[in-house]
């Protein structure tokens, strides 16, 4: 069988994405069920940059399938630098069983995707963050008891984080509609793409300017912290423009009476969200964090079984 990745939801078809999102659930319902799944098969873990739910659910979720995780820290895998991407490729895939690679640049998980013969998953990158997406849909299916006409209005800059919901709502037939500030919004080859491979599911994309206009009628709203990492001298040019775009109580009524909240974490709590909207019954935001873990082993469990 020929290998598989997981770079970009873009490789995988509707039945593909939904199928991964309703193993999840059920590998959440049944962890027992999948406890040997992976037993004794390794999954190194490169990271680039720091991580809390990323480093703990895919090392937690190896282990739970019966595999171990290696950590790779930037001070012993220095991508590029001190060995280029092709021969770290090249001697992992002699090694373990697949690679999770959390990069800065896209090109390089895509090198280690094109060089290497085990399953490379994309834990982030600069281009967009499909694991995470994973995690976020799993939610509202948990929280909405179905995905198809579903309407998810995401608020900030159209960074990575973005770029994945738009995908895989193509993939699931949900209307995903985005309000950025001016010179903010999304990679316009993104949009087209979801807007032509959306049609067969349902699946709507709207950009807006106006955040009022994005939440009207929304079943979940979303937002991201304003700078990622690595973007810190975009810092103060970014807040002010997305000051205006904060999800707040305000922002939130504009909603439907039973919206809900998402937020990828960390989040800078006074800055894209207010910690009222945070804290309250409509956030579920922590029961997202959780599913990374079950998402993440609905991939691996395909990728390296």
């Amino acid at each position: 069988m020929a290998k598989r990745d997981f770079i970009t939801v873009r490789t995988y078809t509707a039945a593909e994405t939904r199928k991964l999102i309703d193993d999840a659930v059920d590998i959440k319902a049944h962890p027992a069920k999948y406890a040997d799944s992976l037993k004794g098969k390794a999954l190194a873990m490169i990271f680039e940059k720091p991580s809390l739910r990323t480093r703990v659910t895919f090392d937690v979720g190896i282990h739970q399938l019966g595999g171990f995780g290696l950590y790779l820290s930037p001070a012993e895998i220095s991508l590029g630098k001190r060995e280029s991407v092709a021969d770290i490729a090249r001697n992992l895939e002699r090694m373990v069983q697949g690679v999770m690679a959390r990069t800065f640049s896209h090109k390089v998980v895509e090198e280690l995707a094109a060089c290497a013969h085990i399953p490379i998953i994309n834990g982030l990158t600069d281009y967009n963050h499909p694991c995470q997406a994973m995690a976020d849909y799993m939610t509202l299916l948990e929280v909405k008891g179905d995905l198809k006409g579903r309407k998810l209005a995401y608020v900030g800059d159209g960074n990575n984080v973005a770029v994945s919901l738009i995908h895989t709502a193509a993939r699931l037939g949900v209307h995903v509609a985005v309000a950025t500030p001016p010179g903010f919004e999304p990679n316009a080859e993104v949009v087209e793409w979801a807007r032509a491979n959306g049609k067969e599911t349902g699946c709507r994309v709207d950009i807006t300017n106006d955040p009022n206009e994005a939440v009207k009628g929304a079943d979940a709203i979303y937002t991201d912290v304003w700078a990622s990492m690595g973007q810190e001298g975009e810092a103060e040019k970014k807040h002010a423009a997305l000051r205006p775009y904060q999800v707040n109580d305000a922002l939130f009524a504009k909603a439907k009476p039973d919206a809900v909240f998402l937020h990828c974490l960390p989040a800078h709590r006074g800055e894209e969200v207010t910690n009222e909207v945070m804290e309250s019954s409509r956030s579920v935001v922590f029961q997202q964090a959780e599913n990374r873990l079950h998402a993440q082993k609905a991939i691996m469990l395909q990728l390296m079984r």
